[in-house]
């Protein structure tokens, strides 16, 4: 290379593709921050179209790979054998697991573990399956049917109950007490079992536990339960719900989700 070229070259001002890198970077940035480093590159990259931006999903993840930004992840755990005891009575109402084309037709519920300190607690959830909206959840040292009432009659409280209304769960003892079955009976509401052995029949609460456990409880430490509990409400009610692009409803939270299809 000539001594005159090496020069031109430093001198050189920036195209306007890196200029446009550029941007792009800080917006990206901007939008990972806001999510804390939740976002991989296709949501990250639906968030820059509804700002305007026209940009390939590979170019957003170039940019990404360049900045060093990285979803956060976790490992796929299974559950003990032996840690549910599945009974004989009852049927799968919705076997094909199909989405209902409303909401308040069918929901779904489940209950996960999360650890502070030494000690299990238990997150019980129950979920609208048309906007994948949470709209009940309890937190609890004990696994019984008092936490899974307690998060049902939070649901009831926040929709107006529809006829008609399945409520879909695994066949755990806490579903499947003598309590909760009154429960369920004084509201009018079916019972639908995931079939023995068969996880994937209540998948949508799966996959939300999953993202739930990456992006919120990966890596932090919660000294108390209040901590754990203050965690989990920042997170479902003013993150998951209200803001989190969800893939299986058009890149849309789940209330914006329910509001431009009502």
């Amino acid at each position: 290379m000539s001594r005159s070229g090496y020069y031109d070259w430093c001198n050189r001002k920036p195209s306007d593709r890196h200029k446009s890198d550029e941007l792009l970077k800080q917006h990206i940035k901007k939008i990972s921050d806001e999510n804390e480093g939740r976002y991989g590159s296709p949501r990250i990259w639906k968030a820059l179209l509804k700002k305007g931006f026209q940009v390939a999903r590979k170019r957003v993840a170039r940019l990404m790979r360049e900045m060093g930004l990285i979803a956060r992840v976790t490992r796929v755990t299974y559950r003990a054998l032996g840690m549910k005891r599945f009974l004989s009575s009852g049927e799968n109402l919705r076997p094909e697991g199909a989405v209902p084309g409303e909401k308040n037709k069918v929901w779904v519920a489940d209950v996960t573990y999360l650890k502070v300190k030494n000690q299990w607690h238990y997150l019980s959830v129950i979920m609208d399956l048309y906007s994948r909206r949470v709209v009940g959840w309890s937190l609890d040292a004990k696994r019984t049917t008092v936490i899974t009432r307690r998060t049902l009659r939070n649901a009831l409280c926040k929709r107006r109950l529809p006829k008609g209304l399945i409520l879909h769960t695994d066949r755990g003892v806490e579903y499947r007490g003598s309590e909760y079955q009154k429960e369920l009976r004084t509201h009018g509401i079916e019972h639908s079992l995931s079939r023995p052995g068969k996880c994937t029949d209540n998948a949508h609460m799966e996959s939300f536990f999953h993202s739930m456990k990456a992006e919120l409880i990966r890596n932090t430490t919660f000294s108390t339960a209040e901590d754990l509990k203050y965690g989990l409400a920042r997170y479902i009610n003013d993150y998951y719900n209200r803001k989190r692009l969800h893939s299986g409803i058009g890149y849309c939270s789940p209330i914006e989700y329910e509001r431009i299809t009502a």
